[in-house]
């Protein structure tokens, strides 16, 4: 180039022996696309703040030292990050919803929402680990790097308009989660949960990458909204490869969100796997998931609801049906709470399936009430665990609101919101996805939904019995539950606080998740 920056001619060389001739190239100057920083900036701080981290355990060799300033800058990070959604809500208030890197990204309602959700149960997983790594001596840096590298990876799902974002981020939230998993190394069932959690998920995420070639060949692209607009202006010729595709891509999904029959490496990596880690994954990781799977049927495929909407309502039949039955045969909390899980991710579902702005409203309120209810549960199920996090038998609860009564009485608030008790958050939740599902006309569902919430709730009420049982004469009293620290006693609070709040005055979670909907590029 010139002083200008003018392109030079290029020379074509002949070999020696031919005539030597000179010819001028065509010269096509490559333009990269912008990058709108506030679009990427909640994912770019997260992965900053955990390279941060990594940098500082590096620095600062002493294991005393090294832990307080990986939590400062996790809470600086977390902060920051909620900041930066915030921004990118008013920003697209104003101007609406937009795109990013080149289609990649979506910046709207709807990926703010989930977000937001994501920071809140990271922050929450992050305070019930701040005593617990301590307590089990083990390293705290590594902890909440690999948390906040899965919390990017979040953050970007909930966002993703491309098929291959999609998959990267899936693969960024679960590598770091398989390491959780089998974090506490000393414990065979954290080490069993690991592996259990890894080859499942590799496998559920080959099944996922599968899909995804599939509807490229069928549609022509991987970008959601260019799909949309192949679907809604063409016939296909090959229907059955979008369809095998799409399910495809619902099973790999399904592995993330906990849905039947893709639900076996629930009840045990839920056990095994330390308990901020288990509150972690029934909270964010749910969260993230669903939105992914959200918006792959509704951007992507909502042309073709009448196609994927029996897909959905079987799995969400199946989810209600495993989650409510397999835990009323438990004798362990931890395990009955991962059969919950998969029974609220059938209810979630039931949103999903409803294939409308009102069932899309419902299953993100829902995504929302069910976090903090997961995380308030978990919190105290570590503490009357004891030291060890090995034993969260049912046997541990009882008499427990006599010895503990406060801790007794939240747990009772939480799993009585699970139940859908009216009053409580777990009741508005449960009233939304049905009144969607009832809109949708699909009153089978809706009526599968009620008979499952009834054993479900049979389940609930026998945790709060064992609790207000006294111990018999001669038999051998539980071990007492630990002292709640100050971040165990927030996330409680916090969890209780929101519960009665919401199920009080649910105007504010239902205009935000509303206003999220009208927000959504769909």
């Amino acid at each position: 180039m010139d002083a200008n920056g003018t392109p030079r001619e290029f020379l074509q060389v002949i070999p020696p022996k031919a005539p030597i001739e000179v010819s001028v190239l065509a010269v096509t100057r490559i333009t990269t696309p912008g990058v709108d920083w506030l679009a990427v900036a909640p994912v770019a701080i997260l992965g900053l703040t955990a390279v941060a981290i990594v940098l500082s355990r590096a620095l600062i060799r002493k294991r005393p030292a090294a832990y307080p300033v990986a939590m400062l800058l996790t809470v600086i990070g977390l902060v920051l990050t909620g900041v930066a959604l915030l921004a990118q809500w008013h920003r697209f208030r104003l101007e609406g919803p937009y795109q990013a890197l080149a289609g990649m990204i979506a910046v709207d309602g709807f990926g703010v929402f989930v977000g937001m959700v994501v920071v809140f149960a990271t922050g929450a997983a992050v305070l019930l680990a701040s005593r617990y790594l301590d307590r089990e001596r083990l390293d705290g840096p590594e902890y909440l790097t690999l948390m906040l590298l899965s919390a990017s990876g979040m953050v970007a799902m909930a966002s993703a308009n491309d098929l291959i974002t999609v998959f990267v981020a899936l693969e960024i939230v679960s590598i770091p989660l398989y390491v959780l998993a089998a974090f506490d190394r000393r414990r065979d069932a954290s080490l069993e949960a690991g592996l259990k959690y890894f080859l499942l998920g590799a496998f559920a995420s080959a099944v996922f990458l599968y899909g995804i070639a599939l509807v490229y060949g069928a549609t022509g692209s991987t970008n959601l909204t260019l799909i949309a607009r192949f679907l809604a202006s063409t016939t296909l010729l090959h229907q059955g490869t979008l369809l095998a595709g799409l399910a495809l891509m619902i099973v790999g999904l399904g592995f993330k969100v906990a849905a039947a029959p893709f639900q076996m490496w629930t009840p045990d990596v839920y056990q095994g796997a330390p308990t901020p880690v288990t509150a972690f994954m029934a909270s964010a990781t749910k969260a993230a998931a669903f939105a992914a799977l959200i918006r792959v049927l509704y951007t992507g495929l909502g042309t073709t609801s009448a196609d994927w909407r029996p897909i959905i309502w079987v799995l969400a039949v199946l989810s209600l049906l495993v989650g409510s039955i397999g835990a009323v045969v438990q004798t362990d909390v931890k395990r009955m709470l991962a059969y919950s899980s998969i029974n609220h991710a059938g209810f979630i579902l039931i949103g999903v399936e409803a294939a409308s702005p009102r069932g899309l409203s419902a299953a993100l309120g829902y995504l929302a009430i069910y976090a903090f209810l997961a995380l308030g549960s978990f919190a105290v199920v570590g503490l009357v665990s004891g030291a060890g996090d090995t034993d969260s038998a049912l046997s541990r609860f009882r008499g427990l609101t006599r010895r503990r009564p406060v801790l007794a009485y939240a747990f009772v608030l939480l799993l009585l919101a699970q139940a859908g008790v009216p009053l409580t958050a777990g009741f508005i939740a449960k009233f939304r996805v049905f009144e969607a599902a009832v809109g949708a006309r699909s009153y089978a569902l809706a009526l599968i939904g009620m008979l499952t919430a009834a054993i479900a709730a049979y389940v609930y009420l026998r945790i709060v019995l064992t609790m207000f049982l006294p111990v018999e004469d001669g038999e051998a009293a539980p071990p007492a539950p630990l002292r709640a620290d100050a971040g165990t006693t927030v996330v409680i609070a916090v969890a209780c606080a929101l519960t009665i709040l919401v199920g009080v005055a649910p105007a504010t979670l239902v205009h935000v998740a509303e206003r999220a909907t009208l927000l959504f590029r769909g």
